[in-house]
């Protein structure tokens, strides 16, 4: 069973516009600077042109990190160091804009989403999408005054745990993944123009690895890290529970909400929605680390289209950063060791994009300095 959206997302979904691609390639070539000499800032412009249809790199001006939170049965088995009361605490410092993905949200212009997809703790306060454009950006605040409402989209309080239980139904599974294909719907009727992935949900980095050993076709031992800090036992602990979920359930790698149903969250799944949701409606997605490249993994199988809207930002330090990355073709901007999560490493790109576009749209040309252009060697 695949949902009416996801549906309509498979079957609307486009390539990359070769030729807004072809005129953003020549921009930069004509830009007086050696060749190719911002690597892949250049190659990400070029690409966006391509989501977009739309050559003018000034159309990636309004940003938004959405963050999804849920979560995990499995923590049950002894995988975290923390207990899952802290998934709502961290949640609710989402609305209060004190968390690190918040505070370096504002220094880079994005508005922040934080989206409860099925916490077992609820917040005590909900609210529907406030389109934040219109909000100043307190750099230099310590705690900012800027609230950004939590949507209300929980589904189940947490998954179950998947040695005992498929995490949840494939019903609830496909709902979650078009929450998040609706929600870059709303985005983009706002007029946001290029959007950040985060996760919260303690356990998640163990349901990643989880789904990751079943779309790469590689032990759990291979993609499973320590996470926020496990001791060597832990680790140990948590490559056992992921073995035993698969073995138990046996999720279709070729279907890739099987996969998110069985071993996988209600996070991961209303990423995938987004990536999915991304290259349905031309708006470019940056994706965060190994829970956001998990999903993106996730949301190739079901449609391998949806590779056409991402964009990675770095590459996690957790085993399997490199490896889901690779699986996607993608090549990341940023190697910075980073493995916080919440969208922080996304969110990192977003200045760096913004200094590309402004040499791209506002530095002078070979002819207009009068110099000649730089010529391809061989």
């Amino acid at each position: 069973m695949t949902g009416a959206l996801i549906e309509r997302a498979k079957r609307e979904m486009s390539g990359l516009d070769g030729s807004a691609m072809e005129l953003a390639e020549k921009r930069w070539d004509s830009v007086a600077k050696p060749l190719k000499s911002l690597g892949l800032l250049e190659e990400a412009i070029i690409k966006i042109a391509g989501m977009t249809g739309n050559a003018e790199a000034s159309h990636i001006g309004k940003k938004a990190v959405a963050i999804f939170c849920g979560d995990n049965g499995i923590v049950e088995e002894g995988v975290t160091q923390t207990g899952q009361e802290v998934t709502a605490i961290v949640a609710e410092n989402f609305t209060r804009g004190d968390s690190c993905v918040c505070i370096m949200a504002r220094q880079a212009g994005a508005w922040v989403i934080p989206v409860d997809m099925g916490m077992r703790r609820p917040l005590p306060q909900y609210g529907e999408f406030v389109d934040g454009s219109d909000k100043p950006m307190l750099f230099k605040a310590e705690r900012s005054a800027i609230r950004y409402p939590a949507l209300d989209r929980r589904l189940m309080a947490g998954t179950r745990n998947f040695t005992k239980a498929p995490a949840m139904d494939r019903e609830t599974a496909v709902e979650a993944v078009e929450t998040g294909i609706r929600l870059v719907g709303t985005l983009k009727e706002k007029g946001y123009q290029i959007l950040a992935t985060g996760e919260m949900g303690i356990g998640n980095t163990t349901t990643s690895s989880a789904v990751l050993s079943v779309l790469l076709q590689t032990e759990p031992r291979l993609v499973t890290g320590r996470g926020a800090g496990l001791s060597r036992e832990g680790l140990k602990r948590k490559v056992e529970t992921i073995e035993k979920g698969i073995g138990l359930w046996q999720p279709d790698r070729e279907d890739g909400i099987d996969v998110l149903a069985k071993v996988g969250g209600l996070d991961l799944a209303g990423l995938a929605g987004v990536f999915l949701g991304g290259a349905l409606y031309r708006l470019p997605v940056v994706v965060d680390g190994l829970i956001a490249s998990a999903a993106a993994l996730a949301a190739v199988k079901i449609c391998p289209a949806a590779k056409n809207c991402m964009l990675a930002s770095h590459v996690s330090a957790e085993p399997a950063g490199g490896q889901v990355l690779d699986a996607l073709g993608l090549r990341p901007i940023i190697y910075g060791n980073m493995c916080l999560g919440e969208g922080t490493g996304a969110v990192s790109l977003f200045p760096l994009l913004d200094m590309a576009a402004a040499v791209y749209d506002r530095m002078s040309t070979f002819s207009q300095i009068q110099i000649e252009e730089y010529r391809p060697l061989t």
